[in-house]
């Protein structure tokens, strides 16, 4: 089970940063409505919500309740396209303009720390330091996923940011 979730983790990772590396400077960091982030705010807000890496290895507890129980609940919520969320302020993006080069590879570094911490430590332990809004503390594996839907729900908001862009004129 756990090997499974990991291999998602590491898929959302890889389409999250091939959808940002696909994209020039500019297209980056264009507005594609008023309102949007753009994909680079996109990326930043993903790559400042990895920072959970130091909440899993911290502060943990045997768990008293299946590990995965509160999976179901946090893929309903976060899968859900159709509902609209405000980022807690602590993860708002930058609002200036975000480098490319730079992103890509905070982003490929903190995916990394994931994916090596999930395949080589023990996710059923709980994690006591962060009580996520509505589902209270969750395990390991439970933050994994959350770490995953959460990728997997702005990877889809990218595709919607980037069907919004403007193409670039060929010279």
């Amino acid at each position: 089970m756990e090997t499974e979730n990991i291999k998602s983790l590491k898929t959302s990772f890889e389409e999250l940063i091939q959808i940002l590396s696909d994209l020039d400077q500019q297209q980056l960091n264009e507005v594609p409505f008023e309102g949007s982030w753009t994909a680079a705010q996109v990326g930043d807000h993903l790559f400042q919500s990895y920072e959970l890496i130091d909440i899993l290895k911290e502060n943990v507890v045997p768990t008293s309740r299946p590990i995965d129980q509160k999976v179901q609940g946090i893929q309903e919520l976060f899968l859900n396209f159709e509902m609209k969320f405000q980022s807690p302020v602590s993860i708002l993006p930058y609002r200036g303009v975000i480098d490319k080069a730079e992103l890509l590879h905070g982003l490929n570094c903190r995916t990394k720390q994931l994916t090596d911490f999930a395949e080589s430590n023990d996710l059923s332990l709980t994690c006591t330091a962060f009580e996520f809004p509505g589902f209270g503390t969750l395990t390991r594996l439970e933050l994994l996923i959350f770490i995953d839907v959460h990728t997997k729900r702005h990877t889809h908001q990218l595709r919607n940011i980037i069907a919004c862009l403007q193409p670039i004129p060929y010279s």
